[in-house]
């Protein structure tokens, strides 16, 4: 537990260094003179990176190990968050968002691969629940302690004392934290597998080719980018300058996302941890939700919309991170732990493109209709469906199959997706129809021929 708390901690800071921007983008485009577009571009760059390296991290960790992955991102995360407290212009600040990226791109599927070789298997779901928790109160740190830094510390002060944070977690990393228990090390593979850019390839193919793993890419990608547009950068300005709400009032809406999402997702993790077939209807159900609260802000007849549904929107966007993490439970059971990393990789890519493709698409509404965010945000709505039906379209095939157990590591059991045999008959009638009658000419054939045996065997 211990081990797995270090590791956790990393991709808490993790989240505090990426969701600083959100509440201090409009202390940025001050502090750069830039405007919508090019302030969008922090948060598409670092998140184009993050998404770029979901797979190459996913195969690093199935290689290398949670352990030096971990370090290395630590390292790369936070020499980005002090080279952005002390760039002077926007494209020293752009090249440190980037490096920023390069590192936290390694915290969350390194977390998920150490969950599942320190517990057993059938606690996953909660795992990862817990472990999406500890992002979301980085988040809450980030929403509750940077205003109030950048407004008494300023700048570079704010950004360049969180970089500590960094150093900590790293050397945190360096002395405790370990790949996996004692004698449950996994095989070593051979060279000749292990390496090699066909290795890679087919290691990539063979997660891509499980339906649980694209299935679960979708829901990622159709789930999560609401909320990260929103926390990320868009949510503060949109309440601020789109709703006329003080920059305190805003940042209490956005404090009341992470709470909700504090909640919502241990709800979850309990939920698929005892029916794992309600995990469709919970990430669909939650992305229906997020429409309609958007639909019903952004359509409000007035100039501006009441605090309540406000409040409404925000509670709602905190269930998006909890259902995008049902993706991962997709996946993990459709693959063998030798490939979990990179399956985790294909999978979380999925919400950071949809969210840096909304990101792009809000920046430039933004300045093409003179800051109009109804219209903006409107993009939500395309992106959403978009997900929708790919999600639709592999939800038959995938949920219809039969499970089947795998041991891992921990000592547990994983379940593994199995096609079902159609030529395998039924072991019991389908409800509602009739069970069938034994045949009683081979009943009686049967009882002769013991018969006929014991009169055998009477007579010798």
């Amino acid at each position: 537990m211990a081990v797995w708390g270090v590791g956790v901690c990393v991709y808490l800071v993790a989240i505090v260094f990426r969701t600083s921007l959100g509440v201090a983008g409009l202390d940025a485009a001050d502090r750069f003179h830039i405007n919508a577009s090019a302030l969008s571009t922090f948060s598409i760059l670092q998140l184009l990176i993050y998404a770029a390296m979901q797979i190459p991290v996913g195969l690093m960790i199935d290689r290398l190990g949670t352990k030096r992955v971990l370090m290395l991102g630590a390292a790369l995360f936070t020499a980005g968050q002090l080279g952005f407290a002390l760039s002077p212009t926007y494209g020293t600040a752009l090249a440190s968002r980037a490096l920023l990226g390069c590192g936290d791109a390694m915290t969350f599927i390194s977390v998920l691969r150490l969950g599942s070789r320190w517990f057993p298997a059938h606690r996953a779901p909660v795992i990862s629940q817990v472990a999406a928790l500890f992002g979301t109160v980085g988040n809450l740190v980030s929403t509750l302690v940077v205003p109030r830094a950048l407004h008494g510390l300023g700048w570079t002060a704010t950004f360049a004392g969180s970089a500590a944070a960094g150093a900590v977690v790293l050397l945190l990393t360096l002395f405790f934290l370990k790949d996996h228990p004692e004698g449950h090390a996994p095989a070593p593979a051979r060279a000749a597998e292990a390496s090699g850019s066909a290795s890679v390839r087919r290691q990539i193919a063979a997660a891509w080719r499980e339906p649980g793993t694209r299935l679960g890419m979708w829901v990622h990608f159709t789930a999560q980018f609401p909320a990260t547009v929103f926390m990320l950068l868009w949510g503060l300005p949109f309440l601020v300058q789109g709703q006329g709400l003080s920059r305190e009032a805003a940042g209490g809406l956005l404090t009341l996302s992470v709470l909700s999402a504090m909640t919502v997702g241990p709800v979850y993790g309990q939920l698929i941890s005892r029916r794992p077939a309600a995990r469709t209807a919970l990430a669909l159900g939650t992305v229906a939700a997020t429409a309609l609260a958007f639909a019903a802000v952004l359509g409000w007849p007035g100039a501006h919309a009441p605090v309540w549904l406000l409040s409404v929107l925000c509670l709602v966007l905190g269930a998006c991170g909890p259902a995008s993490v049902v993706g991962f439970d997709f996946a993990r059971p459709a693959n063998p732990p030798e490939r979990q990393g990179t399956a985790s990789g294909i999978v979380n890519m999925g919400g950071f493109v949809a969210s840096m493709t909304t990101l792009l698409a809000v920046g430039v509404l933004l300045d093409a209709t003179g800051d109009d965010y109804r219209i903006a945000f409107c993009s939500v709505f395309a992106v959403q469906a978009f997900g929708v039906s790919r999600i639709l379209r592999l939800r038959p095939g995938t949920e219809g199959r039969r499970v089947r157990s795998r041991p891992v590591a921990s000592g547990g059991a994983e379940p593994v997706h199995a096609r079902p045999d159609p030529g395998r008959r039924r072991r019991h009638p389908p409800p509602g129809s009739v069970p069938q009658q034994p045949d009683r000419r081979l009943d009686e054939m049967g009882v002769r021929r013991r018969r006929a045996v014991a009169r055998d065997a009477g007579a010798q």
